[in-house]
């Protein structure tokens, strides 16, 4: 079977691309949009076929993503499995490295989806085992924190009850398939759960006192390497220390509610640089120092059209127009207003430059109101 090491995650860092939005650019930009910001992981959470055949042999390691309204039936039905997989995953090989089989079902509201994940994930894995695929596209399925019960200090972290049969047998799977835990790991969710007692510059990667474990003996500076410990000692608790967690969703929202004033976009903008910088260390967390942390940030884009509260749709790194939200070391694919004036200056003609004093003034005072109201 195909493990985690194998090619499905080049490097740390990878994006998540959702699109519930009516004003985001289409699938062949976005593409240009991420190579040129040299991002080569990218998950998204169907298979919608535009989306496939625009990173189809464009060099990108996509993981695409079984909706959980699709789990029941292929869970109860291996031919329709098969069709699947031949429509959305054989069509566009090579390319596709993963399939995600629903997303945060574990824990979620609907309980009856709990004993179909296991059979769709078989039937799902079954299908391209016979296509012979199975050592090309690794099968997974992504939990969010609410699979876990007392997860502070990291090392008291234990699954549910009410989920840790299903996720027992879930996890047996993987480890014979050698697929990774995939967690949703959001410091963001967890400060504002929690703002009085939790630092914020703990949950943002920036300088603090940190974390005491004192099971362990371990400290932690950032929360993200502490929510990502105490998914391994969860595996380690249920039977499997050997299983790698990966962090297939974590960011930071610019925009919220009035009871989400953390929400901005230089939290966000610092959440993200830091992140980045700490991914680019390739280093593990205290608990697992030898496991080099990988992560998906979401997202690419604030998506307009997702329903809860407004942080829900102020998670992107890009704006519709594929201009950079905040700086966090990419380039969009168009530049800002002030930025086209300020460029065109570097051709103006040196000469007349008394009468053309003028004109240099006004242009300067437009990029200075431009870039007051950016």
């Amino acid at each position: 079977m195909a493990s985690l090491s194998d090619p499905a995650f080049v490097g740390t860092y990878g994006i998540n691309y959702g699109r519930l939005a009516d004003n985001i650019p289409s699938p062949d930009k976005v593409v240009t949009l991420l190579r040129s910001a040299k991002i080569r992981n990218v998950r998204i959470f169907d298979a919608d076929h535009s989306v496939l055949t625009a990173f189809s042999g464009a060099g990108f390691k996509l993981v695409i993503g079984l909706p959980n309204g699709f789990i029941k039936d292929m869970s109860s039905n291996a031919s329709n499995a098969l069709s699947w997989v031949k429509d959305n995953v054989q069509k566009f090989m090579p390319g596709i490295c993963g399939v995600a089989i629903g997303n945060e079902v574990l824990g979620g509201s609907d309980a009856e989806l709990y004993g179909a994940l296991l059979g769709a994930v078989k039937n799902i894995h079954s299908a391209l085992s016979q296509l012979g695929l199975s050592d090309a596209v690794q099968v997974s399925t992504a939990h969010s924190q609410a699979v876990f019960s007392n997860s502070y200090p990291p090392s008291s972290c234990v699954f549910r009850e009410n989920i840790a049969q299903y996720m027992k047998s879930l996890l047996q799977f993987f480890s014979e398939a050698g697929s990774p835990f995939c967690l949703n790991a959001y410091p963001f969710l967890d400060y504002m759960n929690d703002p009085a007692s939790i630092d914020i510059n703990y949950a943002l990667f920036q300088k603090t006192k940190g974390i005491f474990d004192p099971k362990t003996e371990l400290h932690y500076d950032n929360m993200l390497d502490a929510q990502i410990d105490a998914a391994y000692a969860a595996l380690e608790d249920a039977g499997f220390d050997k299983m790698e967690v990966i962090v297939t969703e974590t960011g930071w929202a610019s925009k919220g509610d009035g009871n989400e004033a953390a929400a901005t976009p230089e939290n966000a903008r610092i959440y993200n640089f830091n992140l980045r910088k700490r991914l680019a260390k390739k280093k593990g967390t205290p608990r697992r120092p030898k496991n080099v942390v990988k992560a998906y940030v979401f997202a690419t884009f604030n998506e307009n059209q997702k329903p809860g509260p407004t942080s829900e749709r102020n998670f992107g790194l890009f704006k519709p127009d594929g201009s950079i939200a905040y700086d966090v070391g990419y380039k969009g694919l168009t530049s800002s207003s002030a930025d086209s004036i300020v460029l065109s200056l570097k051709g103006f003609p040196a000469r007349g430059l008394l009468r053309s004093y003028q004109l240099v003034s006004t242009i300067c005072t437009l990029v200075l109101l431009l870039l007051l109201r950016q």
